[in-house]
This record gives C-alpha cells, sequence and structure tokens, in this order.
C-alpha cells in the first residue's frame, strides 16, 4: 500500500470515531472496549449493600482503557438509581475517588444522591458498564453484584422511564440521563430526576 493510500485509510478509520451527540453537538471520541467486569481487579459480586470500592480503581481503570485522572475537557452528570428486590440500594459518595486525596477517576460521585459526575481529560463516550467498572460491581448484561435475571428475577435498565432494549452494559451516559437498574422484583422507575442547579 502507497503512502498516500496508507494515510487516506488511517484518516478514514480516524474519522469514524468521531461522531455528533445530541443536541449540544460535540465531538466526542467513541473507544468502545469490551472488558468483563467480572475480570476486573477487586470486582464485588456480594449482596448489597456496596462500598464505594475504591482500592483497586487505577487498576480498574486501566483495564478498560479508561483515563486515569478527571478533568475538565468533559463535564456532564446523570441521575443513577439502583433497586434490588423492591428496594432502593443507596449508590454510595466517593466512587471513584482516593479517600486519601491520590487520584479522582473521571467516572465518581462526590455524595450519595445518586448524581453521577463524568470529568473527562478527553472528549469520548463513557459507558454505563463503565460505571459500573470504576465502582467496582459485577455489572453484565443480566447481574448485577450477587444478583441475576432469571427463576422468576427480573434484571432490567431504564433511561427516562424506558426500558433499555440493547445491552445495558453499552449505554452511554448522556447529560442529565435519569438511569434506573432493577433488579429481582420490577418496581416503578422514576422518568426524571431534579438536577440541582448548575449541574
Amino acid at each position: 500500500m502507497g503512502v498516500g493510500a496508507g494515510l487516506l485509510v488511517s484518516a478514514v478509520l480516524l474519522t469514524a470515531h468521531f461522531v455528533k451527540r445530541g443536541p449540544s453537538a460535540y465531538r466526542s471520541l467513541t473507544v468502545v472496549r469490551s472488558f468483563d467486569s467480572a475480570q476486573l481487579p477487586g470486582v464485588l459480586t456480594e449482596p448489597v449493600p456496596w462500598s464505594p470500592n475504591t482500592a483497586d480503581v487505577p487498576a480498574r481503570l486501566k483495564a478498560m482503557g479508561l483515563p486515569g485522572s478527571d478533568g475538565t475537557t468533559l463535564h456532564i452528570h446523570q441521575h443513577l438509581d439502583v433497586f434490588v428486590d423492591g428496594n432502593q440500594v443507596v449508590v454510595p459518595a466517593g466512587i471513584g475517588i482516593d479517600p486519601n486525596g491520590r487520584f479522582i477517576a473521571p467516572i465518581h460521585t462526590h455524595d450519595s444522591s445518586g448524581v453521577i459526575h463524568v470529568e473527562s481529560p478527553v472528549h469520548r463516550s463513557y459507558t454505563l458498564g463503565e460505571l459500573f467498572g470504576v465502582w467496582g460491581v459485577r455489572f453484565t448484561s443480566r447481574c448485577l453484584g450477587a444478583y441475576c435475571r432469571g427463576a422468576g428475577k427480573v434484571f432490567e435498565v431504564f433511561v427516562d422511564g424506558r426500558r433499555v432494549e440493547s445491552n445495558p452494559t453499552r449505554l452511554p451516559l448522556r447529560a442529565h440521563d435519569e438511569i434506573a437498574v432493577v433488579v429481582g422484583e420490577r418496581v416503578a422507575v422514576p422518568s426524571a430526576y431534579a438536577f440541582p442547579s448548575g449541574v
């Protein structure tokens, strides 16, 4: 292949990774990586409650191919509700944040409100699977932590009250999404979240 043809192929491949999303129309570098969340370092597969589980965050970020720190190039928020067997589970403060101040992951929580902060040093798409990867809780297309679909138990994910039909691990995190993950019993899920002013 000649140099000119090689450059053309490289340009096409690079351009294919850039997508325009939503009314904000920012350009986002989308890199879809597959990973088995059960194989991430320090992942939790036990029943609730789940801690912020920060000890192995740097290793999990590396395994998922995520930036190793936060940043201001991309700054958006989502809200996450988790329901297990009909009960709401606390999304803890400090997910992705080292309590000793050594790191802050590009996906993290500051409090236990369920508000997720995506604060990235690069423009890229982040996914629900990567959020749970940072948290270090097993999340697959049919399982969350110790809980899996089957034997009368549901496993469903909703965005703004609408059920996600595709693989939820690849669900993009978009600004002001209201995301609900339901395992066990079906519950009524919220369709919106009142984000604080400025968030």
